[in-house]
């Protein structure tokens, strides 16, 4: 593994910081304020859409899409530093550069598994940052981290699939630009083998008996720059067999595929908010007096940023290792890897911002810094696509397999 980037990485590098130091950073305040005064708080501020504008112009868009048809066709090694950098402004920079999640999942999806009709309705304007989209697998009744236990019924009726079931935390759902759900469910929930089990079918979101109940919070916040966390009714909804993506019994696969670069990705942007945690621990600590000397100067502190840059770079270096193996001998010989870095990275972010928090006082759990946001968002990703202990059990009995 060479640790220096290529010449195409830090290229794209220089681009993507200077767009955050020009344009993302000083966009945050204003985006605050635009979204106090929308009609809705599932609008789009102005200044979203003049960043994606922007971004598009600049040629940061699509990065994540390693598909030279589709996106920009890097690598994952070369993607990640660029992640890494929109981690800084997980709210904003993502959105502006269309590399914003559950989209860029759902992206992956049509542009691996979907046919030539299903790309050109659905994938064409996702790629042009045109539609948002939504993945609905986690149900609220079942323990969804085993996707075996899903409960919706997707049935065959004919030259139709009618769907059944309940939903919650679908992200991006409340988004009125939200067109488009991929959603699992079983197709033969009696089938001897429980992994073909389900199947997963596009249901836009007029569909007749969608409901979009509700805005499911996160540690209060609602996520409007993801477009919320919905739960979601589906009732005798009805759409064509052309729907179906892949075939009757691929869905859990299809969940397998998208969700290994979706870990990486959060991973890539956990980084990037330990990084900016850093930093803002750092100005905190050199601009603050207390019992008479500067907070950089007491030895509690100084543990702190030694620890969190410690941290940071072994987090670094195991991503990027996850990411060349991936580039190299695939998700399935990188799966010890990124298991890894999905039960590391988010528990060591969310100890990084909360020492980050500790250090700013009463500001640290403030809307005027984002510590607060970032330490909610970075411990959510203890539980998105699959929980510490999910991966735990299957790392740990892949190591013991050894043994016995």
């Amino acid at each position: 593994m060479d640790f220096a980037f290529d010449a195409r990485t830090e290229e794209l590098r220089a681009r993507l910081l200077t767009f955050m130091d020009e344009h993302v950073l000083p966009a945050e305040r204003t985006a605050h304020e635009q979204r106090e005064a929308l009609a809705s708080p599932w609008d789009t501020p102005a200044v979203v859409e003049e960043l994606k504008a922007e971004a598009r112009r600049q040629g940061l868009w699509n990065l994540f899409l390693p598909d030279e048809e589709y996106g920009a066709g890097l690598t994952n090694l070369q993607y990640a530093p660029l992640a890494e950098i929109t981690g800084r402004s997980p709210q904003l920079a993502p959105t502006a550069l269309n590399c914003a999640a559950p989209d860029t999942g759902n992206m992956e999806v049509l542009a691996q598994f979907g046919n030539e009709a299903q790309k050109k309705q659905w994938l064409e304007p996702l790629l042009a940052g045109e539609i948002r989209s939504a993945f609905a697998m986690t149900e609220p009744e079942v323990a969804s981290s085993d996707a075996t236990n899903i409960t919706t019924r997707i049935e065959r009726d004919g030259d139709d699939y009618v769907i059944n079931g309940r939903k919650w935390y679908i992200s991006g759902a409340m988004n009125p630009l939200c067109q488009i759900f991929i959603v699992m469910g079983k197709t033969d929930p009696d089938g001897a083998d429980l992994r073909r089990q389900q199947s997963m079918v596009l249901v836009p979101r007029d569909t007749p008996g969608v409901e979009v109940k509700r805005a499911m919070q996160v540690y209060g916040y609602e996520d409007h720059y993801h477009g919320g966390h919905a739960e979601v009714v589906f009732h005798d909804v009805r759409v064509p067999v052309g729907h179906l993506i892949g075939e009757e019994g691929g869905g859990f696969g299809i969940a397998q595929a998208r969700l290994g670069p979706g870990r990486i990705h959060h991973c890539m942007r956990l980084i990037g908010m330990a990084e900016r945690a850093i930093e803002l621990m750092c100005e905190r600590a050199v601009a603050r007096t207390a019992f008479g000397k500067p907070l950089a100067q007491q030895g509690v502190v100084q543990e702190w940023i030694a620890d969190a840059r410690v941290a940071v770079e072994q987090l670094r270096l195991l991503v990027l290792k996850t990411a060349w193996l991936m580039d190299t001998v695939g998700n399935k010989g990188a799966h010890t890897e990124i298991q890894a870095i999905k039960i590391a990275t988010p528990r060591t972010v969310v100890d990084i911002l909360d020492k980050a928090v500790q250090l700013h006082g009463a500001g640290g759990v403030s809307q005027d810094f984002p510590l607060a946001e970032l330490w909610a968002a970075a411990r959510t990703l203890r539980l998105a696509d699959g929980p510490d202990e999910v991966h735990q059990r299957s790392l740990a009995r892949r190591e013991l397999k050894r043994y016995l």
